[in-house]
């Protein structure tokens, strides 16, 4: 069943019945998966456990999702565009992960949605999984607010460091980080100490205190120690597109990140 979630999340392919009548709107927003519902052609099997979070802002969109009952992760971020007329969204991944594998080849994707009274309900009519073939259906609830911050938007990490006294080391990691409508979400393809790659996510709500402070509620996260807390967060722009944000870390070290907001 793990890797038919994979797939589902990773590749966010979308098809089910359009109409002329049927047209999709702006898609901006910020959505939580409620359900999934698995049918093998036989029954359904529905899950209700998977926490995932997705955005559209601006012209890129991002997810970020872990399974509770063991922490597996992924993520993806990409570019997107809707069609009116043929009520159809068009995606393009850039980056995308999950565990210990990740995908960086541009691949081109057209959903097609079905609006509900508070989201939207997304159906894979056709996944095959281990020589079977499965029909998935997910239902997304919109969430976050109206409000409005210049941190808006998906942004890519340039560098991090993390400084313990006189002593600065670089994380070998890829991170994307997204915010919206009062939400964030971030996303890491890092480097252990056991010198091996894994994903981990994490995202929540936010608020901005200041023009140089955040406040990061952690909701849901593959990291335990930072699930459920908040935790300001020292901002500074470096110009409308780039930021870097400073942490002081629980164990007396100081992280340092840079970031730039992705444009076409």
């Amino acid at each position: 069943m793990k890797k038919v979630i994979f797939c589902c999340v990773l590749f966010s392919i979308v098809s089910c019945k359009s109409s002329n009548d049927k047209k999709i709107p702006n898609m901006e927003g910020t959505y939580f998966m409620s359900t999934q519902i698995l049918n093998n052609g036989i029954k359904d099997t529905k899950y209700t456990d998977l926490k995932q979070l997705k955005m559209y802002t601006g012209s890129f969109y991002m997810y970020a999702q872990v399974n509770p009952s063991d922490s597996s992760s992924a993520f993806g971020v990409g570019s997107y565009s809707t069609n009116h007329d043929s009520g159809t969204v068009t995606e393009t991944v850039i980056y995308r992960a999950s565990d210990s594998i990740f995908q960086n080849d541009p691949t081109q994707y057209v959903l097609n949605v079905t609006l509900t009274s508070d989201g939207y309900q997304q159906i894979i009519p056709e996944i095959q999984m281990d020589s079977a073939k499965y029909k998935l259906t997910e239902d997304y609830q919109k969430t976050g607010d109206s409000t409005k911050t210049p941190m808006d938007g998906v942004w890519k990490e340039t560098r991090s460091v993390v400084i313990k006294g006189a002593d600065t080391s670089v994380n070998q990691r890829v991170q994307y980080k997204a915010y919206y409508g009062g939400y964030f979400m971030f996303g890491q393809y890092v480097k252990g100490t056991d010198s091996k790659y894994h994903t981990g996510i994490g995202f929540g709500t936010f608020k901005m205190k200041s023009d140089t402070e955040l406040e990061e509620t952690d909701l849901n996260s593959t990291y335990s120690v930072i699930a459920g807390h908040t935790f300001g967060v020292k901002i500074g722009m470096d110009g409308p597109d780039k930021y870097h944000q400073t942490i002081l870390n629980g164990d007396g070290t100081t992280g340092i990140e840079y970031y730039e907001r992705l444009k076409k």
